[in-house]
């Protein structure tokens, strides 16, 4: 999104406490700039995955050429991270074309989230305890590391509890389903991307995924996400 000031960043992210975000942003651009961050971002993680899956891995054109496709014909609107995203272009080389492509789908699905949430009329405090329980996990765990603290906690569970999403930290059925239709309406906004891969989906899906576990299993990112950490009863 460029050289953008904290506020922005915070409202474009969304669920990050904007007292964390503001003023790390600041510092931020008090060390350098968003042109070189950028890069090194970019830069980092072309590393990270040739070191993990090799310069040229199995099925490295067919995903790229896939993910091209599932971006086609995605609209701008309402979409600032993936639009920041799609601006820059394809960096011109085969594991950074592959990686942009994929970035830009995930800000694409993340930014969809965000507004199925906020028109559902959530804040990202309840959305955060919410979606805690709706995985599986303990309430007051995940969302921490979102920058809210006990205070903002407490009263976001009230106003849960005040409107029957949550009773005795638990989600009630009720709650259970608003959480539910933000999935819903979230998965009807990237209905374009399944149409764009149609019967393609599966073998990305299948190809990524192997991917994805070589880099779980290398140490290249954690093992335990949050739906790991659920399953595992943590």
């Amino acid at each position: 999104m460029g050289q953008v000031s904290g506020h922005v960043v915070a409202a474009a992210f969304a669920v990050f406490n904007p007292a964390v975000v503001v003023p790390a942003v600041e510092r931020g651009w008090a060390l350098t700039d968003a042109a070189t961050i950028c890069a090194v971002r970019t830069e980092g993680a072309v590393a990270q995955l040739t070191r993990v899956l090799g310069p040229s891995p199995d099925g490295l054109s067919e995903v790229t050429e896939l993910l091209s496709r599932a971006c086609e014909g995605l609209r701008l609107e309402g979409k600032p991270l993936y639009a920041g995203l799609a601006s820059l272009g394809l960096p011109c080389e085969p594991m950074a074309d592959m990686w942009r492509l994929a970035d830009c789908l995930r800000e694409y699905r993340g930014d969809a989230h965000t507004a199925a949430w906020t028109s559902a009329g959530f804040d990202p405090v309840e959305m955060g305890l919410l979606t805690e329980l709706y995985w599986g996990l303990p309430t007051r765990t995940y969302i921490r590391t979102r920058g809210w603290v006990g205070e903002d906690l407490d009263s976001a569970m009230e106003r849960l509890e005040a409107h029957g999403y949550m009773a005795d930290g638990c989600l009630t059925e009720t709650g259970r389903a608003a959480r539910e239709e933000v999935e819903v309406a979230t998965d009807r906004q990237c209905d374009t991307i399944v149409r764009a891969l149609g019967d393609d989906l599966d073998p990305l899906i299948t190809l990524l995924g192997r991917w994805g576990d070589a880099i779980r299993n290398s140490g290249g990112y954690p093992a335990a996400g949050p739906h790991d950490l659920a399953r595992a009863g943590t």
